[in-house]
C-alpha cells in the first residue's frame, strides 16, 4: 500500500513468523500495536497472535537500522510503502524493535543468539552493543550462577561465534569457561565442548583451577568421552592427545601420576610425571639452579589467578619453597631472572658445610598478592618448609580463611601458633595425622619406652623469622579467629597447648581431638569451659571422661572450682544442649550415670558416636534429641528395645551403626532396667527404620535376618553403604536381591556371610557404581569367574580368607577387571613371587597394600612392590622368610608417601629387621613388627609338628610424632 503524505511519520512493520505451525483462534490472527505507548504493551498476551502489526516511527527505524535505512530511504519501491512485510521470529523481532526505540532487553544465555542474528540481519548496532556488553559482563563474573549461563548455553554461543567468525564471542566464551573451568568440568555437558573452545580455554592466562589434578581428570574425561568422534575426525588422533600436553606434569600429585601409568592414553605422561617429581624430591639449594635453568619456567607455576579461590597441592610431595616463590612472581622474564640471581647468591653462602640451609632475602622479589584465595591444602607436601610457607601465605594469600596441613608431622604446635599469628583470618586448620595404632584400651602392654627425637625442620632452601613459644606470650589481647579446628592424632599435643588453644581460641566451634592420647580430662574440661561456643566435639579415644561431662552439663564457666560439683542439675543453658555433633567413641572413662546426664542435654545433636563405650540402656533412653542423622552405638550393651526409642523419635536419621551390639536383640530383663515395655519385639526396631528413616549408610550384625531386612526395604531404597557384620545372617537370596532392594549401592562389606559365585556376580553386574567390595571371612564357595567383568568404579577390594584358591593368573584377571583399584587387601592365597610385579604394574598406583597368608609372595625378597610409589599403607606377614633386613628403610626412601608398615619378623630373611631412626623414616609415622613363638616343641625334635602355623606371641610398635619417637610391645597381633 502507498504511503499517504499524513502518514509519512509512521510504517507499519507486518511481522509473522515463517516456522509457526500452530494453529490459532481466528480472533487471536493479528494484533496492532504501537511504539509510541510501549507501557501498555502486554508482553505475553501479544505473542500468543500469529502475526503482529507494529506501528512504528519511520525517521526512528532509518536511524537505529541499517536495513530499514535502506529500505525506506534508499531507491527500493518499499521506500514509499506504509506497510512492511516482515518474516521473524515474533518474540525475537519484538525484541529488536523494543531495543531500535530506546528500551533495555532482558538478555539470557537463551535469547542470546537469535538476538544477535536478528542484530546482525537488521543491522541494529544498539542491539549488537548491549549482547557485547552482557556478554563481557558475565565473562566476568566469579560465580556462573550470577548470569545463569549453562554450559551447553556456552558451548551454543561459542559454535555460533565460529561460524561468524567473531573472535570477540569466541574470546570471552573460552575467557569465561577458563574463569569457571571448576564449574564446568563436573557439568554433564562437558564432554560435548568443541576440542577449539578447550584448548582455547586451557590456554587461557585466566584459567583458574583447584589443582593441575583437576584439570588432568577433565581433559581425560573428555577423550575417553569423544573416542568415537576422535575416529571420525580428519585430524590426526595424536593431535587431540596433543591437549594433555598443557598439563603441568611436574605439579600432580605422586598418587595420580603414578596411578594412571597404567592408562593408555596418558602412560607416557605418568611417567615423565613420576620421574619428575623424584628429581625435584632430591633438589638442592645448589641444584635448584639447574632446575630453573634458562629457558622458561611455566612448568613449575602452580596455576594462581585472580580469581583463585583454593590451592590444592595436596599428595605433592616435590613442591618446594622455589616452586612457591616461583608462582607468586609476575610471569615475566624479569621475574625470573630476580629468582635465579636470588638463589645463585644464597647458594654460595650457605650456613652448614652440607647446604641444607640457606638464606633467601624474598623480601627483595616482587611477589604478586591473590585476594581471592581462601583456602590452601599442603597435605603430604613433605618437601615444604611449613615456617616458610605460612611466610607466603602471609603475604600472597591476605584474605586465607582454611589451611589443611595433614599427614605432615613437622607441623608442631608452635608452627600452629606461628600459622594463627602471620595469617591472622584464619578460621579453619586442620593438621591431622594417622591416629596411634595403641589407642585401645584393652591393649596388653609388655614394655614402653620413649625417646626425645631432633626433628629439625627440613628447610632445604629458605629460613624464616625465629619463632618460639614465648611468641605467644607477645600476641596481646588479640584472639585469633579459629573457630575449626582439628587435631586428630596428634598425640604430641599436651595439656600446655590445649590451655594456649583455649586461651586464644575462644571462638572454636569445631574441634577435633581425636586420638589425641596425651591431653587429660581435667584439661579438655578447662577447654571446654572456656570455648563457650562450642557446637562440634570428636574426642574419639582420648581421656574425655566425667569432668568434661560436667564441664558440658553445666551453665557456669566457673562451676569446676565448685566443690559441689555434682550430676543431676539439668541447667537451660548448658554447653551440652548446645552440641550438634559429639563424637566419642572408645572413651572409657566415661561411666554410665555421666553418659545418662549428658545424653539427656544433647537435644540438638545431629551426629551422635558412643562406639565402644560404657553406653547402657537407661543412658541411651535419655537422650531426648529429635534431630539425628548419624548414631553409632557399635560394640556396645545397648538393646534393639532402646535403639527403637532412639529411632521413632528421630526420622531423619541417615546413618546408622549397630555393629557388634550382642545385645541388641536378647534379654528381657534389659528392657525392665530401661523401663522399657516387655512387650516389645525385636523386629519392631527394623519396622519402625523401614516406616520413619532414609537411611545413607547401615552397619548391622547381630539380629539382621531375611525378614528384618524386608521390614528394611522403604528404609534402604536410597542406601549407599552397607555392612553386615558378625551375628548377621543375611541368606544368598537377600544377598542377590540387594541390587534391586538397594539400587544406589557404593559400599557393600560382608563378614561370616554365606556367599556364592551367582551372589557376587548378580551384584557386581547390577550394581554398576560400587567402589567398594569386602568379602572377610566368608563361608561358601566362589571362583575367580566371580570377578569375570569389568569394575572400572570399583576403588577397594578386600578378599579375606575368601579366596584360598587363588593364584597369580586369577591375579592377572583382577588387574584387567578392577584397574583403578587404590586399595587392595588379600588374606590367603597361592601366590608367588611373581605376584609383585602382576600388582606394581597392574595397579601402581595403590596407596594401601596388605597380603597375608598369601603363598610365597616375599619369599625372595621385595623388589617390584618398589614400584608402587604411592603407598601410604603397607601390610606384609607370613609370604615367605625373603624379605630383606633393611627392607624397612629402603621402603621409605622409595616411598615417599608410606606413613604404615606392618612386617612380621617370620618373613625377616636375616631373622630381623633393620628399624629407622628419625633421619631415615621420611614419612613413616608408625611401623609394627609381630612375632610369633617357635614352632619347635620342647620334648625333642622327633616329636616337633613341623607343619604347625606359627602362633602370636607379640608386637613391636613404633610411633612417631614432632617431639619424639615411642617404642612399645604388646601381647595382641595388630
Amino acid at each position: 500500500m502507498a504511503s499517504s503524505s499524513g502518514n509519512d511519520e509512521f510504517v507499519v512493520l507486518v511481522c509473522s513468523d515463517p516456522n509457526n505451525q500452530i494453529e490459532t483462534d481466528i480472533s487471536n490472527e493479528e494484533i496492532v500495536i504501537s511504539t509510541t505507548d510501549f507501557s501498555t504493551w502486554d508482553y505475553p498476551s501479544t505473542l500468543s497472535f500469529s502475526t503482529l502489526k507494529i506501528q512504528a516511527h519511520r525517521k526512528r527505524l532509518i536511524e537505529e537500522s541499517s536495513y530499514f535505512r535502506g529500505l525506506l530511504s534508499g531507491s527500493f519501491s518499499e521506500s514509499c510503502l506504509d506497510h512492511i512485510s516482515i518474516q521473524w521470529q515474533l518474540e525475537t523481532f519484538l525484541n529488536v524493535v523494543r531495543c531500535i526505540f530506546g528500551f533495555r532487553l532482558d538478555i539470557t544465555s537463551k535469547n542470546f543468539i537469535p538476538l544477535f542474528q536478528a542484530a546482525l540481519y537488521f543491522g541494529v548496532e544498539m542491539l549488537l552493543m548491549q549482547l557485547k556488553s552482557w556478554l563481557s559482563e558475565a565473562s566476568l563474573s566469579k560465580d556462573p550462577g550470577l548470569f545463569q549461563i549453562q554450559l551447553e548455553d556456552l558451548i551454543d554461543i561459542w559454535d555460533f561465534g565460529l561460524e561468524l567468525d567473531n573472535g570477540f564471542v569466541q574470546e570471552i566464551c573460552a575467557s569465561y569457561l577458563a574463569r569457571n573451568f571448576m564449574w564446568a568440568m563436573s557439568n554433564k555437558t562437558f564432554k560435548d565442548m568443541p576440542y577449539e573452545l578447550l584448548l582455547l580455554c586451557i590456554k587461557h592466562p585466566h584459567l583458574t583451577i583447584d589443582s593441575e589434578k583437576h584439570l588432568s581428570d577433565a581433559l581425560l574425561i573428555w577423550l575417553h568421552s569423544n573416542t568415537e568422534q576422535l575416529e571420525r575426525s580428519s585430524k590426526a588422533e595424536c593431535e587431540f592427545f596433543d591437549i594433555l600436553k598443557q598439563i603441568r606434569i611436574s605439579l600432580l600429585p605422586l598418587w595420580f601420576a603414578a596411578g594412571k601409568r597404567s592408562s593408555i592414553s596418558f602412560s607416557e605422561l605418568a611417567n615423565e610425571s613420576v620421574d619428575s617429581i623424584f628429581k625435584l624430591m632430591k633438589v638442592t639449594p645448589k641444584g635448584s639452579m639447574n632446575v630453573l635453568g634458562d629457558g622458561d619456567l611455566s612448568h613449575l607455576r602452580i596455576r594462581l589467578t585472580k580469581y583463585s579461590k583454593k590451592v590444592d597441592l595436596s599428595g605433592c610431595p616435590q613442591i618446594t619453597p622455589m616452586i612457591l616463590l616461583l608462582s607468586f612472581l609476575p610471569n615475566n622474564h624479569n621475574s625470573y631472572l630476580a629468582l635465579r640471581k636470588t638463589i645463585k647468591e644464597s647458594a654460595s653462602n650457605f650456613e652448614q658445610a652440607d647446604g641444607t640451609k640457606c638464606q633467601i632475602t624474598k623480601n627483595l622479589l616482587p611477589t604478586l598478592s591473590f585476594e581471592a584465595v581462601l583456602e590452601v591444602d599442603i597435605s603430604g607436601c613433605l618437601k615444604l618448609p611449613l615456617e616458610d610457607a605460612i611466610d607466603y601465605f602471609s603475604n600472597s594469600f591476605p584474605f586465607l580463611r582454611r589451611v589443611k596441613a595433614a599427614y605432615l608431622l613437622n607441623f608442631k604446635m608452635t608452627t600452629l601458633y606461628r600459622l594463627i599469628q602471620k595469617c591472622s583470618l584464619v578460621s579453619e586448620v586442620d593438621i591431622t595425622v594417622d591416629v596411634n595404632p595403641l589407642i585401645s584400651s584393652q591393649l596388653s602392654v609388655i614394655s614402653s619406652s620413649s625417646a626425645v627425637i631432633s626433628m629439625a625442620p627440613n628447610r632445604a632452601y629458605f629460613v624464616g623469622d625465629k619463632f618460639s613459644m614465648t611468641s605467644l606470650y607477645h600476641l596481646g589481647p588479640s584472639l585469633s579467629n579459629i573457630t575449626k579446628l582439628t587435631l586428630e592424632g596428634r598425640s604430641d599435643v599436651c595439656d600446655s597447648h590445649v590451655q594456649y588453644i583455649s586461651k586464644f581460641c575462644a571462638s572454636l566451634g569445631y574441634l577435633n581431638l581425636k586420638g589425641c592420647i596425651s591431653v587429660t580430662d581435667v584439661c579438655m574440661a578447662n577447654l571446654i569451659r572456656r570455648c563457650t561456643k562450642l557446637q562440634s566435639l570428636l574426642v574419639c579415644h582420648t581421656s574425655f571422661g566425667m569432668n568434661s561431662i560436667l564441664a558440658l552439663c553445666n551453665a557456669s564457666p566457673s562451676f569446676s572450682n565448685s566443690p559441689s560439683a555434682q550430676f543431676g542439675k539439668r541447667p537451660l543453658d548448658s554447653l551440652a544442649s548446645n552440641l550438634q555433633l559429639l563424637h566419642m567413641g572408645g572413651c572409657k572413662c566415661a561411666d554410665e550415670a555421666s553418659l545418662l546426664e549428658l545424653l539427656s542435654q544433647t537435644q540438638m545433636l545431629k551426629s551422635l558416636c558412643l562406639r565402644d563405650t560404657n553406653l547402657v540402656d537407661n543412658a541411651l533412653c535419655s537422650f531426648s534429641g529429635s534431630l539425628l542423622e548419624v548414631l553409632d552405638v557399635s560394640n556396645t550393651v545397648i538393646s534393639g528395645a532402646a535403639l527403637h526409642h532412639v529411632v521413632c523419635t528421630n526420622p531423619g536419621l541417615k546413618c546408622l551403626n549397630a555393629r557388634g551390639c550382642k545385645n541388641l536383640f536378647q534379654p528381657e530383663n534389659r528392657k525392665k532396667e530401661a523401663n522399657i515395655s516387655s512387650s516389645y519385639s525385636c523386629e519392631e526396631l527394623f519396622i519402625e527404620l523401614g516406616k520413619t528413616c532414609r537411611l545413607k549408610e547401615i552397619a548391622l550384625g547381630w539380629g539382621l535376618s531375611y525378614f528384618s531386612l524386608q521390614a528394611l526395604k522403604p528404609a534402604i531404597l536410597s542406601l549407599r553403604a552397607m555392612t553386615v557384620g558378625l551375628g548377621g545372617t543375611l541368606p544368598e537370596d537377600s544377598l542377590r536381591l540387594l541390587p534391586t532392594t538397594c539400587p544406589l549401592l557404593e559400599s557393600l562389606v560382608l563378614y561370616f556371610q554365606v556367599i556364592s559365585d551367582c551372589m557376587i556376580i548378580n551384584i557386581l553386574t547390577s550394581l554398576r557404581q560400587l567402589r567398594t567390595l569386602a568379602l572377610c571371612y566368608c563361608l561358601g564357595d566362589i571362583s575367580i569367574s566371580s570377578f569375570n567383568l569389568s569394575m572400572p568404579n570399583l576403588r577397594i577390594l578386600k578378599l579375606e580368607r575368601v579366596t584360598p584358591w587363588m593364584t597369580n593368573n586369577d591375579l592377572v584377571l583382577l588387574t584387567r577387571n578392577c584397574s583403578n583399584l587404590v586399595e587392595l587387601s588379600l588374606l590367603g592365597s597361592k601366590l608367588n613371587s611373581d605376584a609383585q610385579c602382576i600388582i606394581s604394574h597392574g595397579w601402581p598406583g595403590l596407596i594401601s597394600l596388605h597380603l597375608e597368608d598369601s603363598g610365597e609372595v616375599t619369599e625372595n625378597g621385595v623388589s617390584s612392590l618398589f614400584n608402587c610409589i604411592a603407598l601410604e599403607n603397607l601390610l606384609l606377614r607370613h609370604n615367605g622368610s625373603g624379605i630383606q633386613r633393611n627392607f624397612i628403610l629402603e621402603a621409605a626412601s622409595k616411598m615417599p608417601m608410606l606413613r604404615q608398615v606392618s612386617l612380621d619378623v617370620c618373613d625377616a630373611k636375616e631373622g630381623d629387621f633393620d628399624l629407622p631412626d628419625d633421619a631415615d623414616r621420611c614419612s613413616l609415622r608408625s611401623v609394627k613388627i609381630a612375632r610369633c613363638k617357635s614352632t619347635r616343641c620342647n620334648v625333642g625334635s622327633h616329636f616337633a609338628d613341623t607343619t604347625r602355623k606359627p602362633v602370636h606371641r607379640e608386637t613391636l610398635v613404633l610411633v612417631w610424632n614432632s617431639t619424639n619417637v615411642v617404642r612399645t610391645v604388646v601381647k595382641e597381633r595388630l
